[in-house]
């Protein structure tokens, strides 16, 4: 009924399903994607090495785990974006439980590898971040709630998803991490923005965060030291943030040459949360409007396909995944050029780490299954028959 009412997009019938993925994807987006990784494995050549040679291992021994990690990721991004939009909802609602079981048991099961946060569980042969993991399903998850309380009789979805919300912000600011706090509560709070939350809820969040932010800062020795860092005056130049600083003002328009670079054997943490100043320093400002770019191209085609989605459901989540991507990307490239506090994020598919990764390729797999077009009429079809109406 509702194809006759709005309208429809001719279907292929029968059509297999691989052809009809690649008719339907975007892929202009997945080229981003693959662009964005292969700049980070040409980065972890050079910003790796240095820290291999310090725990005695092959010189690339983090640029083949990246890759191999990179492939699976891509894998995963392929397989689910090939998924209906139905069967990207139970996956997640699944994922979700059981990412959250994972996140809840940290304390008891996780390590903190000597870096002050219980946030990882040691595999042995690798390690796990359950909230990188989290952080996607938790979004579809949120979106299929409040989608849900827009129905007729429908369930009181965005007071459940808010409660959840707290849930989740509650066991990560309890590890402590507060980066990806945040960055949950933004992705739900885009979620809840586009669903048509009232300004005052909004504004009381807000309000919430900067008491929550106080509390943290006196409460928290090692939160406390980063936000005194990036509000002195000066920028010591023996921390990690005056190390990329100078890296990123020493790289000028064109870098000083591959392999040249010398920030990479100053920072313990330049393949992952601050691969932006080894890409600043060795290839210039034109590798990072590069990278930058991409992460623009992606984001707007994203935001662009879904305004044209006239399921909830669908535009709820695809906007929470496509703001929490870019978000990311702000945050980590925000905090080596000083605008933002240290936060300890990844670059996604630029940085080094597995989780990030492999998680990354679950969000943009489901981000491009939502964007994919569909047999079925959009905004524009509705539109057009209430002008005719």
């Amino acid at each position: 009924m509702t194809e006759m009412v709005y309208g429809t997009v001719t279907a292929r019938v029968g059509e297999p399903i691989l052809p009809k993925w690649w008719r339907t994807v975007d892929r202009w987006s997945m080229a981003c994607v693959f662009a964005l990784f292969g700049m980070g494995l040409l980065l972890g050549l050079a910003a790796s090495p240095p820290l291999a040679a310090k725990n005695g291992l092959d010189p690339f021994h983090y640029v083949s785990r990246q890759a191999v990690f990179g492939c699976m990721a891509m894998t995963t991004m392929v397989i689910i974006s090939m998924m209906s939009t139905n069967l990207v909802r139970r996956l997640a609602i699944l994922m979700f439980f059981a990412t959250f079981a994972a996140l809840a048991l940290l304390p008891v099961f996780g390590t903190d590898f000597g870096k002050g946060a219980t946030r990882w569980y040691s595999l042995g042969f690798a390690s796990l971040q359950p909230s990188e993991f989290l952080k996607p399903v938790f979004i579809v998850f949120s979106a299929w709630l409040i989608a849900a309380s827009q129905e007729i009789n429908g369930p009181p979805g965005k007071v459940f998803s808010f409660l959840l919300t707290c849930l989740v912000v509650g066991f990560l600011a309890l590890q402590p991490d507060f980066g990806q706090a945040c960055l949950v509560l933004f992705g739900w709070g885009v979620v809840y923005f586009v669903a048509g939350a009232p300004l005052t809820l909004l504004v009381g969040m807000a309000g919430g965060v900067v008491a929550a932010g106080v509390s943290a800062y006196n409460m928290s020795e090692h939160f406390a030291r980063r936000i005194d860092g990036f509000l002195a005056a000066e920028v010591d130049p023996t921390t990690q943030l005056g190390y990329a600083t100078n890296a990123i003002r020493e790289g000028g328009y064109f870098g000083v040459g591959v392999g040249e670079g010398s920030v990479k054997w100053s920072l313990p943490d330049a393949h992952t949360d601050f691969i932006i100043a080894v890409a600043a320093e060795e290839y210039g400002l034109v590798m990072v409007t590069a990278i930058i770019a991409l992460y623009a191209v992606f984001t707007i085609r994203a935001l662009h396909r879904l305004m044209k989605e006239r399921d909830p459901f669908i535009r709820l989540a695809g906007t929470g995944l496509a703001a929490m991507f870019a978000m990311q990307a702000i945050i980590n490239m925000g905090v080596a050029v000083r605008l933002l506090p240290a936060k300890g994020m990844t670059l996604p598919f630029v940085s080094n780490g597995g989780s990030s990764l492999i998680a990354g390729g679950i969000a943009l797999g489901m981000l491009l299954a939502f964007t994919r077009k569909r047999p079925q009429g959009d905004m524009r079809d509705i539109m057009i028959q209430r002008g005719r109406g």
